[in-house]
């Protein structure tokens, strides 16, 4: 009975995934493993996993928009945005709520056409209000009751490449977008 239940939540999921045209995340627990390093002159660090970094490269190439909504201002993440070259960079919020209904709106995209990536309390609303919620591995109870997707890596590690992964998949283009970002190495 056990699989045969996650086969239908696998469809589910990829069903949702498949109207996914934005993927919006959080940082601190989301794309960092949640640690702040605080330098003696006050200015904070935190570290990226470079897969999270491929993962939203492949969500690019495949014409997918991706975006930022967190908390936290910091002008170290400022740079990493640009650097993955995120259409959307919001920090400093703490109604993700509001800032997610304003992007929608903007970008004319129905809610069920976002995906967006959480670990804890801040998240909730948001994850409650999009068609493809994910939730990293270690993620606060709560969003990964909220989430249609659950990660099986902790925020920092991949996690955030992996929903992209599965996104993609859902949606038939992760084969192809593979051996082009394998050729773009070369």
């Amino acid at each position: 009975m056990c699989e045969v239940f996650r086969k239908i939540r696998n469809l589910f999921q990829a069903q949702r995934a498949r109207k996914v045209r934005l993927i919006l995340m959080d940082v601190d627990g989301t794309l960092t493993d949640g640690r702040i390093y605080v330098l003696p002159d006050g200015e904070e660090v935190k570290g990226y996993h470079v897969h999270d970094g491929l993962g939203i490269f492949l969500a690019h190439l495949a014409g997918l928009q991706t975006g930022i909504i967190t908390g936290k201002t910091s002008a170290s993440l400022e740079l990493r945005a640009r650097r993955l070259g995120l259409s959307e960079f919001h920090q400093g919020i703490l109604d993700k709520k509001k800032v997610l209904l304003e992007i929608a709106g903007r970008r004319q995209l129905a809610l069920d056409e976002i995906a967006y990536v959480g670990d804890d309390l801040g998240d909730l609303e948001a994850m409650r209000m999009v068609g493809f919620p994910a939730a990293v591995a270690d993620a606060h109870p709560l969003i990964k009751r909220a989430a249609c997707y659950r990660c099986q890596k902790p925020g920092g590690s991949g996690a955030v490449r992996e929903v992209i992964e599965f996104i993609l998949k859902a949606q038939g283009r992760w084969k192809s977008l593979a051996e082009r970002a394998a050729e773009i190495k070369k």
